[in-house]
């Protein structure tokens, strides 16, 4: 048996100013609802500089100074799909949307009033924890847990 996998690359980021969160209202089928911007690691790119493109691509701000907070991860098909969380508090530009979905600046104590994708509050609680780094999604059958670390 093989001691690697083929994995899927991909970057979150919490943007935070002011007691406010930034979020994204998806609409792709897939995960639905407010969530944290963030896309894939491309061919050969740096996991900061793909967390920067991708801020830039999905909000119209330059974060700076992203610091690597966390790791999400849960088994795919053809192997593992792993999410580098990020948070920061520094940015420049002016906020748009894209096509993947409408940003704006939600209060973090009003998440229980919108709809978020289900695990939003985990993925917060492990970034913004000094004693969490991971969040894992352990499978067994149709039942998916989350482990927090």
């Amino acid at each position: 048996m093989p001691k690697t996998e083929i994995c899927e690359l991909t970057v979150l980021c919490l943007l935070h100013s002011g007691g406010k969160y930034l979020l994204q209202n998806r609409v792709k089928a897939d995960w639905q609802g407010y969530t944290l911007p963030g896309g894939h690691v491309e061919k050969g790119e740096s996991i900061v500089d793909a967390v920067v493109r991708e801020m830039k691509e999905e909000t119209g701000l330059a974060v700076m100074n992203p610091r690597l907070c966390g790791v999400k991860q849960f088994p795919i098909d053809c192997g593992r799909y792993i999410v580098f969380l990020f948070e920061a508090d520094e940015y420049s530009g002016e906020l748009v949307s894209s096509s993947e979905g409408e940003m704006c600046w939600v209060d973090k104590n009003s998440l229980d009033e919108i709809k978020t994708v289900s695990d939003l509050k985990e993925l917060i609680d492990v970034m913004l924890s000094d004693k969490l780094n991971e969040f894992q999604y352990v499978v067994d059958g149709d039942k998916w847990t989350v482990v927090l670390k």
